[in-house]
Order: structure tokens, then C-alpha cells, then sequence
């Protein structure tokens, strides 16, 4: 992928393809951060869906078969591509907010009061 090094791929060249994509079928009309909320609440009622009934299940998914896996895959990525595009519509720097809530979350849990405990 372009602007990606190999396994990875840049927040920012995903809010190219995605601005890309909407422009080229015209559909930033559609695009109001209300609509892509909407459509990003949907999608991780996807992702919920696949784990339904499931119960509790182990790291790295070793009992699920690769066609649920892959299922799973396309539909987080379903939801981040929404968070990407609601971002850039709302003018949000996304990779900039993210480093800012990390260091947030650190000053709020301190790994001296929180290290083995759950938040």
C-alpha cells in the first residue's frame, strides 16, 4: 500500500484513501459526522455480533476457523475506517489525539499504583 511500510499503513494515507474513496463516488454529501457516527456505531454492532454467544475466548482466536477470523478482520477494519473518516470530518487529527490519550492515561494510571491491577 502506498505510504505504508510492509504490515503497516499510516493513519494518515487511510484518510487520503478514505476522502478518496467518498470523493470519487460522491458521497461526502453523505459524509456529516451524525452519518459516520451512525455508520460506526453499526459496524462495531458487527463486531459484537461475531462474539455473541461465543463466551470468553483465548488470545490470538486458536479455535476460530480462518473464514471467521477473516470475517472479523473485515469488519474491524469496517470500524476503523469509519473512526478514520469521522476524524477527518471533524477536523480531528486522530494520530495526534491518540499520543495525547496515551500520555493522559499514564499520568491517570501510574504504573506504580496500577501495574497488575485491572482498571
Amino acid at each position: 500500500m502506498t505510504g505504508s511500510e510492509e504490515g503497516s499503513v499510516s493513519l494518515e494515507v487511510l484518510k487520503t484513501k478514505m476522502a478518496e474513496f467518498a470523493k470519487e463516488r460522491d458521497w461526502e454529501r453523505f459524509h456529516s459526522p451524525r452519518n459516520l457516527l451512525l455508520a460506526l456505531v453499526g459496524e462495531v454492532g458487527e463486531v459484537s455480533e461475531i462474539f455473541q454467544w461465543k463466551g470468553e475466548v483465548p488470545k490470538g482466536l486458536p479455535e476460530w476457523e480462518e473464514k471467521e477470523k477473516e470475517h472479523l478482520g473485515e469488519e474491524l477494519s469496517d470500524v476503523l475506517l469509519y473512526l478514520v473518516r469521522l476524524s477527518d470530518i471533524c477536523g480531528i487529527d486522530l494520530a495526534q489525539a491518540v499520543l495525547r490519550k496515551l500520555e493522559l492515561n499514564a499520568i491517570k494510571y501510574p504504573v506504580h499504583k496500577w501495574k497488575n491491577h485491572s482498571a
